[in-house]
């Protein structure tokens, strides 16, 4: 399921949403100018290594230099491919932007980066000795999605899902279609867990997704809980019709006293009657 349009309602201008998104595109595009070892070493050092948060000494063996936690955040600026970066920042774009404007730009910093971290401890905690490079905002980006459903579960997020070459375009309440996602990446990392084993776990980091989702739902509600949705404004009034200053039930261009010449007339035909 692709989501493309929610009608929730954005509050002043989403420049956090919009520097995140800025930041991604720019490491992606620094990442494809550097040479094929340049952007190993470079993943290496700032994707997630699992083991290298286990036993910070491997680093110090491939002669990398690397801060082990700091690549819990900073994986989150790094992706593998196009698709997957134009997906994640959409993503960011359409439920990050609503959630700014109610946080507010300082706390939104902060939970987005929060949720992130969060996630890539989810990954860790399923794969600890795995040297396979974890990144992506996706971890992050969940965590928007747990916000946004909060504040917005009643808001129609309209979905794309393809049906082999045939796009089927419907719309669902927020909270419908997030549990619709959060049962899918549950179901497919239990899969993953018993097929190949928390060792061998490699492709999308699927309890990123989960963590980073659980975090943004308790720090919204923690954030706030006392918050209401920006109410859409009531519709203006019709406007009265304005009042005339004729007098009720006065007709309108005829005149209800007599003219001096009809008395006369009257009065002379009635002299001539008595003559």
């Amino acid at each position: 399921m692709i989501p493309f349009r929610t009608d929730a309602p954005t509050r002043g201008s989403p420049v956090i949403t919009m520097s995140f998104i800025l930041a991604n595109i720019t490491v992606y595009f620094y990442q494809l100018g550097l040479s094929p070892s340049s952007e190993l070493k470079f993943i290496f050092s700032y994707a997630l290594v699992p083991a290298f948060v286990t036993d910070p000494s491997v680093i110090d063996r491939l002669g990398l230099k690397t801060i082990p936690y700091l690549t819990l955040v900073s994986n989150t600026f790094m992706h593998g491919g196009a698709l997957h970066l134009i997906f994640n920042i959409w993503t960011l774009w359409l439920f990050g932007a609503p959630l700014e404007g109610q946080m507010g730009r300082v706390r939104f910093v902060f939970f987005y980066l929060l949720c992130g971290a969060v996630g890539s401890l989810g990954h860790y905690a399923f794969n600890a000795d795995s040297t396979i490079p974890a990144l992506g905002a996706s971890g992050a980006i969940a965590g928007v999605l747990g916000g946004y459903t909060l504040l917005f579960p009643k808001a129609r997020v309209q979905i794309i899902q393809p049906i082999f070459f045939f796009p089927l375009v419907f719309p669902l309440p927020a909270w419908i279609y997030t549990v619709v996602w959060f049962g899918i990446q549950v179901y497919q990392g239990t899969a993953d867990l018993n097929s190949r084993g928390a060792e061998q776990m490699g492709g999308i980091a699927w309890f990123a997704h989960i963590g980073g989702f659980v975090a943004g739902v308790i720090l919204v509600w923690l954030l706030c809980r006392h918050h209401h949705p920006t109410p859409k404004p009531a519709p203006k009034a019709a406007t009265p019709p304005q009042s005339t200053n004729r007098p009720p039930n006065r007709p309108v261009g005829r005149s209800r006293i007599p003219s001096a010449g009809g008395n006369r007339t009257r009065k002379n035909k009635k002299k001539k009657d008595d003559d």
